[in-house]
């Protein structure tokens, strides 16, 4: 096999296989929210041609935000069970599907079918969880670090393509803007097969940063439905589980939910150009890339409760500034530059604290369920928004409403401390 070819050669170099796993994960991230990400330039192009209402579009974006979410604990088990390739196989194969078969719809129930559920059931079966699953089994040097780059590569990946995707569908129309993202997702796919493994001990190495190998763990001989249960059962009696929930939920209603999906109507409606709001939006992705790869840093040597209070709190204020931007190419620029450092600087700190609150086994099942809370307050931003826009004929209000969540996430998140260990028997 490459891999057992290529980790050998690679050691010699003094170079370690799990960065190969970051950089296949990396890629598999990037075209799978490249190839969704594009979705949120095309709400316009859609609702033109069909006429079909901004909920009716937005409910099918928030479906498939609701679906990615509620799989990301079952995924954990799943590549658990049945391991990375044919996991993450599966998962591309259904975004191809669901993208490629939305190339052909003519009413709002394909559109939901193929936006909605088949394009939220592949990427829910990776989502974060695949970059918390290859960061704990491959890193245990730099897994802040670790977790940051591939955090940063899935929201950047989410944003960077859309001025592309804006430009073609204006060029060509919505169905040829789709089309990059599922060549990428193919390659992806290909690439992962080939090259990936479960864990780092299949190829005879100690995880980064420990001297020795260690024997990966047996799959779970259980369901994968049953073992994401009871974890949640588990995790869901201590205060550090509610608490990291709470705030992830409100993690996603002030980002992908919101600004991903509604950020370029919104500049429509205050006479900014579709391919312009896009460029701003991939202008937050190129700041995310930074901010979420520093967050990665400072979670590996800071509190990370404290880098979270910061995160919530300076997100909550960049939303309730926005409207003061005037809506002009330089006032929303200043926003993207503040607001995308911090787009989901989020996640590495809250990976880490479900780590050291869990451990390293259980912390992708618990992360699972705490990312399904992120997609739940997704959801319901995407469709919330839609539903404003079309009874109020405003954005505002639900932009307004994230920002105050934020800063309740903020003061929560001071309280996320780690479970205190059972007692030992006397």
């Amino acid at each position: 096999m490459l891999a057992d070819r290529l980790a050998p050669l690679l050691a010699r170099h003094g170079l370690h296989y799990g960065w190969v796993m970051v950089a296949l994960t990396f890629l598999v991230s990037l075209a799978s929210a490249g190839a969704l990400g594009v979705l949120g330039a095309l709400l316009l192009p859609v609702q033109r041609e069909f006429g079909w209402e901004t909920a009716t579009i937005a409910g099918a974006l928030a479906l498939r935000l609701l679906l990615f979410g509620l799989m990301a604990p079952f995924a954990a088990a799943i590549l658990q069970r049945y391991g990375l390739r044919r996991t993450v196989a599966l998962a591309l194969g259904l975004v191809v599907l669901g993208c490629g078969l939305s190339l052909g719809m003519q009413a709002p129930w394909q559109l939901w079918l193929s936006w909605g559920v088949l394009t939220g059931l592949g990427t829910g079966m990776t989502a974060l969880v695949l970059a918390a699953t290859v960061a704990n089994r491959w890193f245990t040097a730099r897994r802040g670090l670790v977790m940051g780059i591939l955090t940063a590569t899935n929201a950047t990946g989410q944003l960077v393509f859309l001025p592309l995707g804006a430009w073609l569908a204006q060029l060509a129309g919505w169905r040829m803007a789709i089309l990059p993202g599922l060549a990428a997702c193919g390659l992806a796919a290909l690439l992962f097969w080939l090259l990936a493994r479960d864990h780092p001990a299949q190829l005879g190495l100690p995880a980064y940063g420990e001297s020795g190998p260690a024997a990966p763990p047996p799959p779970p001989a259980g369901n994968p439905v049953r073992t994401a249960f009871a974890t949640l059962a588990e995790a869901a009696g201590t205060r550090i589980f509610w608490i990291l929930f709470a705030t992830f939920a409100i993690c996603g209603l002030s980002t992908n939910g919101l600004i991903q999906t509604h950020f370029i109507p919104l500049c429509s409606d205050f006479g900014m150009a579709e391919v312009e709001a896009a460029s701003v939006l991939a202008l937050i992705g190129a700041f995310d890339f930074i901010g979420t790869i520093a967050s990665g840093w400072l979670s590996d040597r800071y509190d990370n409760r404290k880098l979270l209070f910061w995160y919530y709190g300076l997100r909550g204020l960049s939303l309730l500034v926005l409207p003061s931007s005037s809506f002009t190419l330089f006032g929303l620029s200043l926003f993207a530059v503040f607001y995308g450092l911090d787009w989901v600087a989020t996640v590495p700190p809250t990976v880490k604290l479900a780590g050291q609150a869990f451990g390293r086994d259980r912390a992708p099942l618990v992360f699972g369920w705490v990312f399904t809370a992120h997609q739940l307050g997704a959801a319901l931003a995407a469709f919330g928004a839609g539903l404003a826009r079309d009874s109020l004929a405003s954005y505002l209000p639900a932009f307004y409403l994230a920002g105050l969540a934020c800063l309740l996430a903020a003061l929560l998140a001071l309280g996320a401390r780690r479970p205190a260990p059972a007692a030992a028997p006397p």
